[in-house]
């Protein structure tokens, strides 16, 4: 869950942290510290309740991101919910009244859409680890647009990845139902609960607890309805949650428009689709490279100037001719360093740039 020592982490942006005050004090190496990078391999569930109290952060230069240091040394990413509500995708459609409040036709949406599900901010928990009773697709004549998992009244009901509720509500065939937006644009969807603990419009965090498993609504006993819907279009959640093993199954995953709709049950990936998938995660991969590549170059050539920095302290009967002519510069460069004039008032105790 979190890392051990302060490494640098690499992502598409690669942008460098910046300080959150003069007060702070932070090592070169501390300050590399980058925007998370997609995770790639299968994706384990977080354990719910393991974060520690943060004892101090650190702001980056994406402003929704933020470096959270513990007391025992060690540290993650954590996102600003206010700043990551202002993303567009929480303003388009947003109804916190309809289940599925889209209008736009199935043929609107891309052919592919690259889904980025998990990276270093981005956590994943399962919402209930356990084998899918009744799958997605066709069932008594209608369509099942989820999955159910059968679970014990009053389990606790975990949100599968960081979002914002869009609906918190009683509905009459999901029963207590609550619908949270995810930030690459995925919906998901938990039905039949007992109780709801969420309302519309909270930030939630992948393995928060947002209810509790019922069967309100129409529902036969107990048990968690889960959708996955995007832009409103409804596919097979199998396709990207082993809901057995509780992992994702992949950190980045191409999802096709033909995959909508409750014929497209899942079915296990073809070799064909695996390097697909391959090839979007090495495309990523070679572009985060040339970005870090650059971003140590940058590196390099900021401490090589900081190094080569000279720096004088004002004494007493000095000015800029004479503490020109004694360092070997002349006083149109220290002006120009410093942003002052020939004219400005040089005062006792003052450090100024000379190099």
């Amino acid at each position: 869950m979190k890392n051990r020592t302060l490494t640098i982490s690499l992502s598409l942006l690669l942008l460098p942290v910046i300080l959150c005050g003069q007060e702070k004090t932070i090592t070169l190496k501390q300050a590399q510290i980058l925007v998370p990078r997609p995770a790639f391999d299968p994706v384990r569930s977080l354990i719910p309740g393991e974060m520690e109290s943060p004892g101090d952060t650190i702001e980056t230069s994406n402003p929704v991101l933020k470096v959270v240091l513990h007391s025992d040394g060690t540290w993650e990413y954590a996102k600003d919910p206010v700043v990551a509500s202002e993303n567009p995708v929480f303003h388009s459609y947003w109804n916190n009244e309809t289940i599925i409040p889209y209008t736009q036709a199935l043929s609107d949406l891309p052919l592919k859409i690259m889904l980025v599900l998990s990276d270093d901010a981005s956590k994943f928990c399962c919402p209930y680890g356990i084998k899918v009773f009744s799958p997605f697709g066709r069932r008594h004549g209608r369509n099942h647009n989820g999955v159910d998992i059968p679970m014990p009244r009053g389990s606790e009901l975990y949100a599968a990845f960081d979002g914002k509720v869009r609906v918190s509500t009683f509905h009459r065939g999901f029963g207590n139902v609550v619908v949270i937006r995810h930030e690459n644009g995925l919906e998901t969807i938990y039905g039949h609960m007992s109780e709801r603990k969420v309302k519309a419009n909270d930030w939630v965090k992948a393995g928060d607890v947002i209810g509790t498993c019922g069967s309100t609504g129409r529902a036969s006993g107990p048990h968690l309805h889960f959708e996955t819907r995007y832009e409103g279009y409804a596919f097979d959640p199998q396709w990207i949650i082993d809901f057995e093993k509780g992992i994702l199954r992949h950190g980045v995953y191409i999802l096709k428009r033909t995959q909508f709709g409750t014929q497209n049950k899942y079915v296990p990936e073809s070799e064909e689709e695996d390097d697909e998938i391959f090839r979007a995660d090495e495309e990523i991969a070679e572009q985060e490279a040339v970005a870090a590549a650059e971003a140590e170059r940058k590196a390099a050539e900021e401490a090589a100037a900081k190094a080569a920095e000279v720096w004088y302290t004002i004494k007493s009967g000095d000015n800029l001719s004479t503490i020109a002519k004694r360092n070997g510069v002349s006083v149109s460069s220290i002006c120009k360093l410093n942003n002052i004039t020939t004219k400005t008032t040089l005062r006792v105790g003052r450090r100024i740039r000379l190099k």
